[in-house]
């Protein structure tokens, strides 16, 4: 399991519309890292989250803005379209 795999995953579901809505339509989370997996992605979901946690506050950093997954409960990426996780 990896950071970098992790990172790889991020930026798949940013780019790879078809691969995202495949990802998420499955609501299992253990088949959902299963088929994460079986894409080639060694990563946990902690690894994941870590990386989705830092980019938000990433973000935030350079908007200026006061939100985070932790305040508000948002999902990284959903103002966007862009559901990661």
């Amino acid at each position: 399991m990896s950071e970098e795999a992790a990172r790889a995953f991020i930026e798949r579901m940013k780019s790879d519309d078809a691969f995202r809505a495949t990802v998420l339509a499955e609501d299992d989370v253990e088949a959902r890292i299963a088929l994460i997996r079986a894409e080639g992605f060694d990563c946990s979901v902690e690894e994941i989250g870590a990386l989705q946690e830092l980019s938000e506050a990433e973000l935030d950093g350079v908007a200026g803005g006061d939100c985070s997954p932790v305040c508000c409960g948002a999902n990284w990426g959903q103002d966007e379209g862009i559901a990661v996780w």
